[in-house]
């Protein structure tokens, strides 16, 4: 049997963000370890209410991801005896559901299921990525291809390294197609006709053209991609998590349903926002700021300011009372 790559996550704890990375050997793969890792610290970060903000980032010089350990793909193909797409499809819904028992994993993992199983339990991170509170960044120190651009997608926002760099789905090229989510996410991101193209060329971004497009958010200079990425993550992280949830969830999973799906599932993310004690606090100080002072305080610009860098609107207590919003 071929040697996959090992890799890890190397983690550093920053306060409320932790910077993770990703070494996957010397050719910076993403292979199974890596995957299990992940897994492990998307938990580890949804549970904690210390953290608000994960930045992933490569761990060496010009590469963020390559790309998935080709010979995990391969292996765990072989594996699997030739089906077709309605075969699959009954395969991969078997799998998520012994996925979610976990009870008969052991069992699978012996069986031509196991890949089926890693590849279903690697959407499942990405999307818990999607649902949680926390905010996700991938700090892009190099170029990315395939699985290392899905994992990019899978992100909230995307700081990129300026220079000799690409990324893309170039899987068309091996015969395949992206299967870590790109013909789904980067479509979201871009557009249906701009996604089709660059998937069926199996041409990469520049970082300009990935900027261009909207496929990442930033292009900054490659000694900068981490701390930009930490220092956005910061910012954004300072949003309460119980709203960030909310809004992620209502955009990744509302977005793509149809309008009155979409509004039902925006109406059950705010009803819990709203009920919160956070929510709450915030509102009745807001209510009684507008009635000590006359005026709406997001009405204030130096209120407005500070609520954007601190998160939350602040008390008007100390805040003088500054030029009105039109």
């Amino acid at each position: 049997m071929t040697q996959q790559v090992r890799g890890d996550l190397v983690i550093e704890d920053h306060g409320r963000v932790l910077v993770a990375r990703v070494d996957g050997g010397p050719h910076s793969l993403f292979g199974i370890q890596i995957a299990r890792q992940l897994e492990a610290l998307v938990d580890r970060a949804d549970r904690d209410p210390g953290v608000h903000a994960v930045v992933f980032t490569g761990a060496r010089p010009g590469r963020f991801v390559s790309h998935a350990d080709v010979r995990w793909l391969q292996a765990e193909g072989a594996a699997v005896p030739e089906l077709g797409r309605r075969s699959a499809s009954a395969a991969l819904r078997l799998a998520r559901g012994v996925d979610r028992a976990r009870v008969l994993d052991p069992v699978v993992q012996k069986t031509p299921l196991r890949g089926v199983a890693q590849l279903d339990r690697l959407h499942a991170t990405f999307l818990k990525m999607n649902a949680s509170g926390v905010i996700f960044v991938a700090a892009l120190n190099g170029s990315a291809l395939g699985l290392g651009a899905e994992f990019a997608w899978a992100c909230d926002l995307r700081i990129m390294a300026d220079g000799d760099f690409f990324i893309g789905q170039p899987e068309v090229l091996l015969g395949i197609m992206p299967g870590g989510g790109g013909s789904q996410r980067l479509t979201r991101l871009i557009g249906t006709h701009k996604s089709l193209v660059a998937i069926l060329e199996g041409k990469p971004f520049t970082p300009a053209q990935a900027l261009a497009n909207g496929a990442v958010d930033e292009v900054v200079a490659p000694g900068d991609v981490v701390t930009r990425a930490v220092e956005v993550a910061e910012y954004f992280g300072k949003r309460t998590k119980g709203s960030v949830e909310a809004i992620k969830r209502s955009v990744y999973f509302g977005g793509s349903m149809s309008l009155q799906e979409g509004l039902h599932v925006e109406r059950t993310e705010f009803l819990g926002t709203d009920q919160s004690p956070e929510g709450q606090q915030l509102m009745l100080q807001y209510l009684a700021d507008t009635e000590s002072s006359g005026e709406l305080p997001l009405y204030n610009d130096d209120v407005y300011d500070r609520a954007l860098e601190s998160g939350t609107v602040p008390a008007l207590n100390g805040i003088g009372a500054g030029a009105a919003r039109k």
